[in-house]
C-alpha cells in the first residue's frame, strides 16, 4: 500500500543560520588577517613579526567573532523567548481573543472569514502556541536563534579564513610577500563569495564581485596606512 504522505522538501532558507555566520566569519578571517599582514609588511617589518602579528590576529579575531555572535544571537533568543512567554500567558487568559486574532491574520492573507476561523481553530487545537509563534510573531524552528551554533560556526570559519593568508606568509619569499598575500587573499575571497552565493541560491558572479571588492579595498587602505606611517596596523 502506497503512502499518501508527501516527502519533505529541502529549502535553502534552512541554511540561513549557519551560512550567515560561516560566511561572515570566513570573510572577516581572510580580510582582517590579510589586511593586518599587508599593513605590517608595508611598514618593513620582519617576516617573524608579520607572522606573529597574524597569529595574534587570528586568535583575537576568532574569540571576538565567537563572543560577538553569541551575545547578539542570545539577545535575539531572549527576545523570542519573552514574546513566546507573553503569548503563552495571553492564550491562557483569553483564548477566544487569540483565536480571533489568528483568524484575522489569515483573512489578511486572503482567506475568507469563515475559512480563516476554521483554520485558526484547527491549528490552535493542534498547537496553539506554535501557530501564534509562526503566524503572529514570525518565529519558526528553521529561523529561530541558536547562539552556540552561531558562535561556533563564526569562530571556526574565521579561523579557517585567517589561516589562509598566514600560509601565504610562510611559503612566500619576503620580497614578494605583499603581492602574494594580496593576490591569494583576493582569490580566496572571490571563491568564498561564489561558494556562499551558490549555497544560498544567489548569483555567483555578484557574490564573488562584492566580496572581492571590499576585501581588495580593505587591504589597499591598510597597506597605504602601513606604508605612510611605518607602523604595525
Amino acid at each position: 500500500m502506497k503512502s499518501n504522505q508527501m516527502p519533505p522538501e529541502s529549502h535553502r532558507s534552512e541554511r540561513i543560520g549557519w551560512l550567515r555566520a560561516a560566511v561572515l566569519g570566513a570573510n572577516d578571517g581572510i580580510v582582517s588577517t590579510a589586511s593586518l599582514i599587508v599593513g605590517v609588511a608595508a611598514a618593513n617589518s620582519s617576516t617573524k613579526s608579520i607572522l606573529l602579528t597574524g597569529v595574534a590576529g587570528l586568535v583575537a579575531g576568532a574569540m571576538s567573532m565567537a563572543a560577538g555572535e553569541y551575545v547578539s544571537v542570545s539577545s535575539q533568543a531572549d527576545t523570542e523567548n519573552a514574546d513566546l512567554e507573553r503569548e503563552k500567558s495571553e492564550l491562557e487568559s483569553n483564548v477566544d481573543f487569540e483565536r480571533d486574532e489568528l483568524a484575522q491574520i489569515y483573512v489578511g492573507r486572503g482567506l475568507e472569514p469563515r475559512l480563516a476561523s476554521q483554520v485558526a481553530e484547527q491549528l490552535m487545537a493542534h498547537d496553539a502556541l506554535g501557530a501564534h509563534a509562526r503566524d503572529e510573531l514570525g518565529i519558526n524552528e528553521v529561523l529561530s536563534a541558536r547562539p552556540v551554533l552561531a558562535a561556533l560556526s563564526s569562530a571556526s570559519a574565521f579561523s579557517v579564513g585567517a589561516v589562509l593568508p598566514l600560509i601565504m606568509v610562510i611559503i612566500s619569499p619576503p620580497e614578494n610577500l605583499i603581492f602574494t598575500v594580496s593576490l591569494a587573499s583576493l582569490v580566496f575571497l572571490v571563491t568564498l563569495g561564489a561558494v556562499a552565493a551558490h549555497a544560498g541560491g544567489a548569483n555567483i558572479w555578484r557574490g564573488a564581485w562584492r566580496v572581492g571588492f571590499w576585501g581588495a579595498l580593505a587591504m589597499a587602505l591598510t597597506a597605504i596606512v602601513g606604508s605612510l606611517f611605518g607602523i604595525a596596523v
